[in-house]
């Protein structure tokens, strides 16, 4: 058992009087009856709501996104709204981005408050593919795929890129796979062989696709299996 005070505090992030404060707002119920004393106790899987969206303990929270073109992945910017927006869930600002992706760029975004795990998806010594849909600017040269199976040197950079794997869709279309994430590192390949990316759209991580019904803007929590995925193997 546990104060339902200190269960909101937890839940939901906030200090003990403002879950004082929230509970005489008559904004929180536990099966289904609003409780207004912070020293009642309740087990730990009690169906507790806040303003009408589930609470629990349960632990690191993960979720996919299908991303839309315009949206930021930060908490915070001047210019243009956050993804963080899109996500009507209790204490979003605890969460981060396991691999930003460009305000342009579409697709599979993953937001966790699990930092090992995010690790696991982005670091480079991990060698996690990324696939992406990438439109061009102009034709895709002939010797492109070549060129980035060997790995290409970007402006700025110490050593060259991994080997990628780049399949042709059609003459402006193409599906590339990386294994890191150096910044823009898609758009600087394309511009390097030069050619311009007018489009850009992650498919997947790792093993995790997108989930194809998820319209641009809506997410949903990952399966077990899905987070497995970026887990160590037993």
């Amino acid at each position: 058992m546990i104060r339902l005070d200190k269960f909101l505090c937890e839940a939901v992030g906030v200090t003990r009087s403002q879950a004082t404060r929230l509970l005489k707002e008559q904004r929180v119920t536990v099966d289904g009856e609003v409780i207004k004393s912070g020293a009642v106790k309740i087990a730990e899987d009690a169906d507790v709501e806040f303003d009408g969206m589930s609470l629990s303990l349960s632990g690191p929270r993960y979720y996919m996104m299908n991303k839309p073109a315009g949206y930021v992945c930060s908490h915070e910017d001047a210019h243009n709204p956050t993804v963080f927006i899109l996500l009507d869930i209790v204490s979003p600002e605890k969460l981060h981005i396991a691999g930003r992706l460009d305000c342009d760029t579409t697709g599979l975004l993953l937001l966790t408050d699990d930092g090992q795990w995010s690790h696991r998806v982005t670091s480079p010594k991990h060698k996690c593919d990324k696939r992406y849909r990438v439109w061009l600017d102009d034709p895709v040269s002939e010797d492109t795929e070549a060129t980035f199976a060997e790995g290409i040197q970007l402006r700025g950079e110490r050593t060259e890129t991994l080997p990628a794997q780049m399949e042709k869709v059609d003459e402006k279309e193409v599906l590339l796979t990386i294994h890191e994430g150096k910044y823009h590192q898609v758009k600087r390949m394309f511009a390097a062989v030069g050619n311009k990316v007018v489009g850009l759209h992650r498919e997947s991580v790792g093993a995790l696709e997108l989930d194809a019904d998820l319209e641009p803007g809506e997410y949903r929590e990952l399966t077990e299996e899905e987070i497995a995925l970026f887990m160590p193997k037993k």
